[in-house]
């Protein structure tokens, strides 16, 4: 049987800062071939190559990625400051529309990091340039040095709505996560619910309320052991089963046009 494709957002990078590429976390691919049981396709997120409705129709579902550069503030209202870090215009150029456009369509997606950034800006929502200079917050960031395996261990409890859309998928009201951000949400999109805080009151789960498809999205990195995490291992599987799902729709969509 043909494995649904997820696309997984690619970013921007540079090789030896002189040679441009479209990159993507290998960890991301495992996850979704592993763990959702989908074919993992990498896009180059730039509209010069690829455009959101030639998307929507390559792929039955999509991986947000997180990313170093943050979505540019004028995504939501704002000046450019220091504070914003880097950017990638291109991917702001396709990730925007491809959430607005697959909520209305209930394609699935799941968002990490940046993805869940992005599914909140898309939706009209703004961010916090730098959570840890807010009052209350703990340091989000990635630690500065270590290993990998110390940059991605588990750092906070994350705390979900009673009987809500993450904590039934999860089957417990609270989890341990990395976390590896500096950036978070402000003010909720429209439609964009919150469903799980850190413990400092950051946002840390989402969803959008009323979508016809799967619209998770995390601020942590749930990809890092995806195979083997209690709490990675149902986002990813939730996310295949929704994928399979979308490409059997377009499947019996198909055949009933071709009976026509």
């Amino acid at each position: 049987m043909t494995r649904p494709i997820v696309g997984i957002i690619g970013n921007m990078n540079l090789i030896n800062n002189e040679y441009p590429v479209h990159a993507g976390g290998t960890m991301n691919s495992a996850a979704v071939a592993q763990v959702a049981g989908c074919m993992p396709l990498l896009i180059p997120s730039d509209p010069r190559f690829v455009s959101v409705e030639e998307l929507l129709d390559a792929c039955h579902g999509f991986l947000l990625t997180g990313g170093r550069p943050n979505v540019h503030p004028s995504e939501y209202g704002e000046e450019e400051t220091e504070a914003h870090g880097a950017f990638d215009r291109c991917r702001d150029a396709i990730t925007l529309p491809l959430v607005r456009a697959c909520v209305e369509r209930g394609q699935p997606f799941l968002g990490i990091c940046r993805g869940f950034q992005e599914v909140n800006v898309a939706l009209g929502g703004t961010l916090h340039p730098e959570i840890r200079d807010l009052p209350g917050r703990m340091n989000h960031r990635m630690p500065p040095e270590g290993t990998i395996e110390e940059k991605f261990a588990l750092r906070h409890r994350v705390r979900f709505t009673e009987g809500g859309v993450f904590a039934r998928l999860f089957g417990t009201a609270e989890v341990m996560t990395n976390s590896l951000h500096g950036q978070g949400i402000k003010q909720p999109g429209k439609r964009v619910v919150i469903d799980g805080w850190a413990e400092d009151g950051t946002p840390e789960a989402l969803f959008v309320e009323g979508a016809a498809g799967f619209t998770l999205a995390v601020q942590w990195h749930p990809e890092w052991n995806a195979a083997t995490d209690p709490v990675s291992r149902p986002l990813f599987q939730a996310l295949g089963d929704a994928a399979r799902c979308w490409a059997a729709s377009r499947t019996v969509g198909l055949g009933r046009a071709l009976r026509a």
